[in-house]
């Protein structure tokens, strides 16, 4: 038995918690998984593992045995990366997942300059609205939108994001600023949904939640279509500031009603904590994290 090989797998098993989720990142078969942990709890004459039908959880035994796995793979990988250059400088791939419109308007033109900067790295971009588990993805850094859930990443706070509700000039000319969220019934409102939800605008006022009926006669599937549709008059669109801010400075958007917006969301750049942190993470963190930090503010 490769004991290296065996020691990945279980560390593998008890981050994604099953063998299923376990195969697919090893892009492994779960019989040869499940063979792999079956073979090393026999050689150990221990278990390692509590087995339910969807979870797989460590017993005391096997919490001692990862920790020890754990130092030595840590250990070995180190060296490795260490006579391949990767802490010797700023080479080779980075994963980066990000939020679609985020990485479009902000991630995206950075990303170019950052690639100029640093020729020996290459990028790999997933954008998607879809939270990505970082660790079966295979991902250095992520950003992400909103509060954060507890757990072992290391976070950045880079700015903040408004949820707005925004207009052209010509359409607020014709149909008046709304000062009260009552107003808004007297709007026509642009709705993004999945064509399924009731037609409100839910709003914090203070502490208590409320909601807002709305009139709508143009509903679209994305915030992108919504901005685009607001410049050309088709009514007020409710979005995240970011999409509308090239708009807005253009003066072809002006946003209405601030005084009802949530309190911003916070962004954030995550990782998993590595010691010692290569070199091109180093880097891309030291170069996209102010210059994002300007965007955002």
């Amino acid at each position: 038995m490769d004991r290296l090989e065996a020691m990945s797998v279980i560390i593998t098993v008890t981050e994604a918690g099953s063998l299923s989720a376990a195969s697919r990142r090893l892009k492994s078969p779960v019989a040869t998984v499940s063979r792999k942990v079956a073979e090393l709890e026999s050689r150990l004459k221990t278990q390692l593992f509590q087995r339910t039908s969807r979870r797989m959880t460590l017993t005391d035994a096997g919490r001692s045995y990862i920790e020890a796995c754990k130092r030595i793979i840590e250990e070995v990988d180190y060296a490795e990366r260490e006579v391949s250059g990767e802490y010797r400088s700023p080479k080779g791939e980075l994963a980066v997942t990000a939020p679609w419109g985020l990485g479009h308007t902000h991630l995206l033109p950075l990303a170019v300059e950052f690639l100029e900067a640093y020729p020996d790295i290459s990028l790999r971009l997933m954008l998607t609205d879809h939270i990505v588990n970082t660790v079966e993805g295979n991902f250095d850094v992520a950003i992400r939108i909103g509060v954060l859930p507890d757990s072992s990443m290391i976070a950045t706070r880079i700015g903040s994001i408004r949820i707005v509700i925004c207009g052209s000039p010509s359409y607020l000319k014709a149909r008046g600023q709304p000062n009260q969220l009552s107003d808004l019934r007297e709007h026509d409102c642009i709705v993004i949904d999945d064509f399924t939800t009731p037609v409100v605008w839910r709003f914090v006022q203070g502490r208590h939640a409320t909601v807002a009926p709305i009139r709508s006669r143009l509903r679209v599937n994305t915030s992108e279509a919504a901005v685009l549709a607001a410049i050309d008059g088709a009514g007020l669109a409710r979005v995240m500031s970011y999409k509308m801010d090239a708009a807005k400075l253009a003066g072809k958007l002006a946003i209405v009603l601030e005084e009802f917006e949530p309190e911003p969301l916070p962004v954030h750049v995550i990782y998993a904590p590595r010691k010692p942190v290569p070199l091109k993470l180093r880097a891309f963190l030291n170069w996209m994290t102010p210059r994002l930090k300007a965007r955002l503010t």
